[in-house]
């Protein structure tokens, strides 16, 4: 069996970018990984190139055997690789249009081999792309920035996102991490990782907007953080969503990596909602990045 190759990959989380060396990493493997991560034109496009080259392959057996002497297919010009070439086809879609059919034991026993191959080939593919297809996604609106305001006399880090379907999700929750390096009591660096308490991380109901707030009090790890904190610091704050999508009766999740440097100190979120001259409460999604400074805090006595 030959052994798997180390490679190298490049991937970024926020705006950190990291290069893993040494992996051994195997395509076959991790097919359905590939298969479920890929975009839609290149996920039709792998299946395009696959069914080509698999219908060559057997067609190229089939000229094969036309050149040592055996007719392989009734109706098909002898050795005409085009004509092979869509008996192949026909077999593996298991179509069977009747006008070429295998008509000696060497065509019969190929095509026995390209049926399996086909009817597996397709069972394969309906699987993953239904797979694709029924995966449950939250489409969520992140702001692009997290902001640090005073709200009921706390400061606040705070963060916006919306739910762009304008659905029921209920039993919604959130977390809000920090990422960042410490230094232990022996001198080593590692990565740690601090959950940072939430004034609310559940909703009954989420249909339109949802503002994180976290105390920056004594006890969060970004007590005392100013603007040249957030600036100078590599931290990575992430944002985990789930709930329970009410259109399709399931569990969906969203996720959102910010830099501490996307986090605006002393703005607020401008307000999305306005009445109208009818009464109708509208909300302008325009404003949904916008952002006002409050002026700095003062500071404490």
């Amino acid at each position: 069996m030959p052994a798997r190759r180390a490679t190298t990959k490049v991937f970024q989380i926020g705006e950190r970018r990291f290069v893993a060396e040494g992996l051994t990493r195997s395509f076959w493997t991790d097919l359905h990984h590939y298969a479920m991560t890929a975009s839609w034109p290149r996920f039709f496009g792998a299946l395009a190139v696959g069914f080509l080259c698999l219908n060559t392959v057997f067609a190229l057996i089939y000229v094969l055997g036309a050149a040592l002497g055996d007719d392989p297919v009734a109706n098909a010009r002898l050795g005409s690789f085009a004509d092979y070439f869509f008996f192949s086809v026909e077999t593996l879609a298991t179509v069977g249009y009747g006008d070429l059919h295998p008509q000696s034991l060497y065509g019969h026993l190929v095509a026995t081999v390209a049926t399996f191959v086909g009817v597996s080939s397709v069972a394969i593919v309906a699987g993953a792309t239904f797979a694709r297809f029924a995966r449950p996604r939250a489409r969520l609106l992140f702001a692009q920035n997290l902001v640090t305001a005073p709200h009921d006399g706390v400061l606040m880090l705070m963060v916006r996102f919306a739910n762009q379907r304008l659905n029921a999700i209920t039993e919604a929750a959130a977390q809000l991490w920090i990422i960042r390096e410490e230094r232990t009591a022996e001198g080593s660096t590692f990565r740690k990782f601090h959950r940072l308490r939430l004034a609310r991380d559940d909703n009954p109901v989420f249909a339109l907007t949802w503002t994180l707030m976290h105390p920056l009090d004594e006890e969060s790890p970004l007590h005392g953080w100013g603007k040249e904190d957030f600036a100078l610091s590599d931290a990575t704050i992430v944002l985990i969503f789930s709930g329970h999508d009410e259109s399709t009766n399931q569990l969906v999740r969203g996720r959102r990596v910010y830099s501490a440097r996307e986090v605006l100190v002393d703005h607020d979120y401008l307000d999305l909602s306005r009445v109208d001259a009818q009464g109708v409460t509208v909300l302008d999604f325009e404003q949904f990045n916008r952002t006002r400074p409050i002026g700095p805090r003062p500071d404490p006595l």
